[in-house]
């Protein structure tokens, strides 16, 4: 990475723990482009749901970014229930936008990330925020959700033992419940503080806790470390 500091694209990074990855990225001297919805400042708008969307968001990133990239971390992500009681259309609606937002739109950015990281010497660093769902799973009407967490998660290693030799490093989080307003939702629709009680810690994670694993695997973590997944789940899931 230059000495003036790593460049940067964070994917969902407007608000909970995206917002909180970019504030500490940001602190320790990184620029960051950030995305979102709507392109204002270092936001950069793209429906990542619409074909072609994550080769947008990384050319246009790429241009802010005086042509450089140092460090994608593939943090968008929604979260919505799909129970088996849908009408067949509506479950369908549901797995695709689910898998192309979480999995599809992150694989896209990934390759294009590869392919400029064997393009320049230095290489370069992915960092996928999977979720705790990619190995214990979720509730009756996520199993899209769990699948694609899953799949972020094969796809990381599935990149690092692919691209370690040439200097390829990819690592991915997996949060359990964060304090966020997906993590609201799903946790007043579980029996809020009840839920609580399958967490040892007692709690459930700060977005900062997690953007601080993040900006770790980002700017720190030595090489050998490739292919990590870092639970932050408060030993709730223990592997």
């Amino acid at each position: 990475m230059s000495a003036s500091g790593p460049h940067i694209l964070v994917t969902g990074s407007t608000r909970g723990i995206g917002g909180a990855i970019a504030g500490v990225l940001r602190g320790r001297g990184a620029r960051v482009v950030g995305h979102g919805r709507a392109t204002t400042g270092d936001i950069l708008g793209e429906d990542l749901e619409a074909p072609g969307a994550g080769g947008r968001l990384w050319d246009r990133a790429l241009e802010r970014l005086d042509g450089r990239i140092d460090v994608l971390v593939n943090n968008a992500g929604v979260f919505e229930p799909a129970g088996v009681d849908l009408a067949e259309a509506d479950w369908e609606a549901a797995w695709s936008r689910t898998l192309q937002i979480n999995l599809r739109a992150a694989a896209d950015l990934s390759r294009l990330a590869v392919r400029h990281f064997l393009d320049r010497p230095g290489g370069g660093r992915i960092v996928n925020v999977a979720s705790r769902a990619a190995y214990r799973g979720d509730s009756p009407a996520h199993w899209h959700y769990a699948a694609s967490k899953a799949g972020m998660v094969a796809m990381t290693k599935s990149i690092a033992r692919g691209f370690a030799a040439r200097d390829v490093l990819a690592f991915a989080v997996c949060p359990g419940f964060t304090m966020t307003g997906m993590a609201d939702d799903y946790l007043a629709s579980r029996g809020g503080e009840k839920l609580l009680a399958d967490i040892p810690l007692g709690r459930v994670a700060d977005p900062e806790e997690v953007a601080v694993a993040v900006a770790f695997l980002a700017l720190e973590a030595p090489a050998s470390m490739t292919g990590a997944v870092l639970d932050i789940n408060g030993a709730s899931y223990v592997r």
